[in-house]
């Protein structure tokens, strides 16, 4: 475990942003821990250690807090890439439905125990048990129906007990205050057991342990009923916030099960079912019209339309042939494929966006940081606090004890920053996973921030701007058939791969022209094609060549300037020495080009295209699309230019196809590759646009701001709750139980009203 040593885990049981940083308190005291990183949302846990630490210490801090911990892949830095196995193989042997999420977390909450006892004295495994009561378990509910959950057992066990309490307690006045020590005991006893074991790893001030104090306070001044309800209330509140954890979570994790679990092997002539995490790459698979491509991979032979809705959000299905790209996840539409996988399942494109998703969300953003610190003083400032209501006016203006003690104890309760230090990563996973799923892949928090402060966006033109391929644009004829000049040239063309060539035959495809076979065809070196066919030569020329054999009159040599001028290839063909035609090619924009750079004007951001092309065409596809541009540039000089744009105060973002113009997008405040699926170069950039749609520019956005404003609201919400209490609770109108409802209230507010982002539709 040398050069990478870095482990990851998969943590059962965390469901709100105070649950990570006791784990990361706690993990960072193991000796020879470098960093740690957990996310709430992805369920995971990333140590990196310098070797010499012990993986079982860890695992066992972690258990001792009340969670489960599994590792999640081979230790080796090799397997790295195996983070979203986990789901990708793992979760496909369960069964898709997806109450088995997560590898039925149900085992994890034992299975735990045993690795436990690698590691653990006995006497404390009976204690993993209870403690993993309350946040044990992976996710809370979502494994299965809430109920079956330890959380929710635990809250329903408390619920009952009370019920038995107030029963009692009525027909036994004598023993009332006693039944309602017993309700308590039974929520409280797991939660004090953890509060002890965060304050000895490192975190004196968890909700735990203000809801300890809180109670036990409580029952000290003959307030027992109270206190068990708080408790019963807490846990109620606790279990909600796991539920709404599991939803953030199912949400991204649902991509997973978009891959089919079996693939249609073809070996030696025969065709037989093998499980899709076993296809090597290279080996063929065959796909029925209707399946779900189980593999990445490139079309051997058939042609379909492909559905790729559910991984690229793209409504219309796409038709695809020999030699192109598809997905594992997308459906086959009409017709068999033959398809060579290029992917093993762990790095198909779904099982790298949801690992890059899983990663992002463990890379806090800048405004979950300052509340990190912030609720680092909140907390113990309100513990101050209440510990000052509760002493004071007693002593200095003789106010009564049990009044005051009780509205110090609220106050411990109101203390809680649970709902505040939820409020951004709960808001910035929602949008990562809604972004996911449309396409849209933000390198964590960060990034997310920063695109809503985008002010100006570079384009680079081809692949970008434009869909990276000519296309014929103008068939010009000389007595013959448009058809008849289409068809020739396509003749001379075939079997030939070079971009002009490649977009002549897909014209012929396309218009469905006849091609008939040619014989003697050959390639003039730097001129063109030549060729017999039925009886005619047919020379297919750049003009240059053309004008060499004398075969263009005066009239015609203006045809070809005017369409050079526009930025157009123009190929000219003659039939016998005679000029039939000419053909013009230029890379046509993408279709929602102009759409998707008029939304961000009218969001205010300016645009403008780089590129590398010369400045005839760039200034004629500009032009069409109405957009600034600069053109002859190399990587370096657009590199400058996105200097200049910040210099003079701008947000820059950088879109392009990170092949060329990785040194711009790394100069950029957010680099956004752009193109062709899979192969997107997401090690540059810092998000990226799966689908090439430019309209997707804008919408990453309108996403980054939308989610600062959710943000906001919820920071709003969590602050708003706690300072209406804290004034209501010292002016003595709301006492323990409504100051419970202002954390797990407030927190069950925030998490739903992030999860609002979810929904968004594009």
């Amino acid at each position: 475990m040398s050069e990478a040593a870095q482990a990851r885990y998969r943590v059962g049981g965390m469901d709100c942003a105070a649950c990570a940083t006791k784990i990361d308190t706690a993990v960072r005291r193991v000796p020879g821990v470098e960093d740690v990183s957990v996310s709430v949302t992805a369920g995971t846990m990333t140590v990196r250690h310098d070797g010499s630490s012990d993986l079982k210490a860890i695992e066992k801090r972690v258990t001792g807090l009340g969670y489960s911990v599994a590792p999640l892949t081979g230790k080796a830095p090799v397997r790295e890439s195996k983070v979203g196995h986990d789901h990708a193989g793992h979760d496909h042997d369960h069964g898709h439905d997806h109450d088995h999420d997560h590898d039925g977390h149900e085992h994890h909450g034992h299975d735990h125990d045993d690795h436990g006892h690698e590691g653990h004295d006995h006497d404390h495994s009976h204690g993993d048990e209870e403690i993993e009561g309350l946040h044990g378990h992976d996710h809370g509910p979502m494994t299965g129906p809430w109920w079956q959950s330890k959380k929710g057992r635990l809250t329903i066990f408390s619920g009952l007990a009370l019920v038995a309490a107030y029963v009692l307690g009525h027909l036994v006045p004598s023993i009332a205050s006693y039944a309602f020590i017993v309700a308590m005991l039974v929520g409280l006893v797991p939660i004090a057991r953890r509060a002890v074991m965060a304050a000895l790893s490192g975190t004196p001030f968890s909700i735990e342990m203000l809801m300890t104090i809180a109670a036990v306070g409580a029952v000290i001044i003959n307030a027992g009923e109270e206190a068990a309800t708080v408790v019963f209330l807490f846990l109620v509140g606790e279990l909600l916030e796991g539920v709404a954890a599991g939803k953030a979570r199912a949400s991204i994790q649902s991509l997973t099960t978009l891959v089919p679990k079996n693939a249609l092997l073809e070996t030696g002539g025969e065709v037989k079912e093998v499980p899709a995490e076993t296809l090597s790459v290279g080996s063929i698979i065959l796909v029925r019209p209707g399946d779900r491509i189980s593999a990445d991979g490139t079309i051997v032979s058939g042609e379909s339309a492909i559905d790729e809705a559910p991984v690229t959000g793209e409504s219309t299905p796409v038709r695809k042939g020999a030699g192109e790209t598809v997905f594992a996840g997308t459906v086959n539409g009409d017709a068999a494929l033959r398809v060579r996988v290029t992917a093993a399942a762990e790095d198909n494109t779904i099982a790298r966006v949801v690992k890059l998703v899983e990663e992002a969300q463990e890379s806090k953003a800048p405004t979950e940081r300052f509340i990190d610190r912030f609720s680092r003083y909140y907390t113990p400032g309100v513990v101050v606090v209440a510990a000052l209501v509760a002493v004071l006016p007693p002593l200095l203006m003789g106010g009564a004890w049990g009044e005051w003690v009780y509205k110090g104890l609220a106050i411990l309760l109101i203390g809680c920053p649970c709902a505040l230090v939820i409020s951004t990563p709960a808001a910035i996973a929602a949008s990562l996973s809604a972004g996911a799923r449309r396409g849209l892949l933000m390198k964590g928090g960060a990034v997310l921030e920063s695109l809503g402060k985008v002010t100006a966006v570079a384009f680079d033109k081809t692949g970008t701007l434009t869909e990276g391929k000519p296309q014929v644009t103008d068939i010009i004829s000389y007595g013959r058939t448009e058809v008849e000049v289409l068809s020739r040239a396509a003749v001379l063309e075939q079997g030939s791969s070079h971009p002009l060539a490649l977009a002549i035959l897909n014209r012929a495809k396309a218009d469905r022209v006849p091609v008939p076979p040619a014989f003697e065809v050959e390639a003039l070196p730097g001129k063109g094609m030549t060729g017999k066919v039925g009886g005619e030569t047919l020379d297919l020329l750049s003009p240059p060549a053309a004008r060499e054999r004398g075969a263009l009159n005066a009239e015609q040599d203006e045809q070809v300037a005017v369409l050079n001028g526009a930025g157009k290839s123009v190929s000219v063909l003659l039939v016998n020495g005679v000029a039939a035609g000419l053909i013009a090619m230029r890379d046509e924009p993408r279709e929602d080009a102009k759409s998707g750079l008029a939304t961000l004007k009218a969001a205010g951001v300016r645009a403008i295209m780089l590129t590398g092309d010369n400045k005839r065409t760039a200034a004629a596809v500009a032009g069409d699309l109405g957009i600034d541009w600069r053109g002859e540039l190399l990587p370096q000089d657009k590199q400058r230019i996105v200097g200049e744009l910040k210099k003079e105060g701008l947000f820059v973002a950088k879109v392009g196809d990170g092949i060329n113009d990785a040194p711009a997008l790394a100069a950029a405040d957010v680099g956004i590759a752009m193109g062709g699926g899979t192969d997107v170069a997401l090690e540059t950039a810092d998000a990226a646009v799966l689908h090439g749609r430019v309209g997707d520019v804008a919408r990453m956005i309108e996403l980054s701001k939308r989610t600062m404003r959710n943000i906001i609201q919820n920071i709003t919400m969590a602050l708003g709750l706690k300072a209406v209490f804290l004034i209501t609770t010292i002016a003595g109108i709301t006492g323990l139980w409504p100051a419970i409802l202002a954390d797990t209230g407030a927190t069950v507010l925030v998490t739903m009203n992030a999860l609002r982002l979810l929904q968004i539709k594009t």
